[in-house]
């Protein structure tokens, strides 16, 4: 059993604290390059998804336009306990429309709708909703009344309406993370614990995955309009 939580302000540091660590937990899951452990990126990438949601959830403190907001799944028995959550960005200019950032559920508690339960309270309060996904995750969203608009990178873009809103969306920019100089720390000790031919094999492997995935998205969205235009 579950309730929701909706906030538009920074969740307190405990409830805050827990989805960081959701998100260092199911970086594979949640992030567009579904690296996994093996590879020793990772701890990099883990490193800069949990920083980018922090900014993510530090920006939810202030009056500007859609700065983000959060929708959080608590233990219905410990509502201390968080078993999930959805971070979503309204659009600056479109009442209607948002875009969902991160959707992570713990994985204990998976199958039992959490995840659709987040994910349909935000579209009630947001119907024009938006998010991408790598293509494997294409049916589960389909599930929740998305349909795939087109590919972009290693994602499929996926919408509640046909086409996208018009409006803007204040996204986090990624590259000052990692220009910055923990980043460059991390993947120093990264290179001194695996050496540097082993680095820039995991640099490769990361980049064969991100291109396959490309494909992937290219591929289902071709498909997809293929079977549209025979209906």
């Amino acid at each position: 059993m579950f309730t929701l939580a909706h906030l538009n302000t920074p969740p307190p540091e405990s409830m805050k604290s827990q989805v960081l660590q959701r998100v260092v937990d199911y970086l594979g899951d949640i992030s567009p390059v579904s690296l996994t452990p093996s590879n020793p990126l990772y701890q990099l990438y883990q490193y800069v998804v949990g920083l980018e949601v922090h900014r993510y959830l530090d920006s939810m403190d202030g009056a500007q336009a859609g700065k983000p907001e959060l929708i959080m799944a608590l233990d219905a028995y410990d509502p201390a306990r968080l078993l999930g959550f959805a971070l979503y960005l309204p659009y600056v200019d479109d009442p209607e429309a948002c875009a969902l950032v991160y959707l992570a559920v713990q994985a204990s508690h998976r199958r039992q709708g959490i995840g659709r339960a987040m994910v349909e309270a935000m579209i009630a309060r947001s119907p024009h909703a938006e998010v991408a996904c790598v293509a494997g995750k294409v049916p589960y969203f389909e599930a929740l009344g998305f349909l795939p608009l087109a590919a972009r990178g290693p994602q499929v873009v996926m919408n509640t309406r046909s086409q996208a809103s018009d409006g803007v969306v204040a996204v986090q920019d990624l590259e000052p993370i990692f220009q910055s100089k923990e980043v460059r720390q991390i993947h120093s000790y990264l290179v001194q614990q695996h050496g540097r031919k082993a680095m820039s094999e995991a640099e490769k492997q990361r980049d064969r995955l991100l291109d396959q995935l490309a494909r992937q998205a290219d591929h289902l969205i071709q498909t997809y309009s293929a079977g549209k235009h025979l209906h």
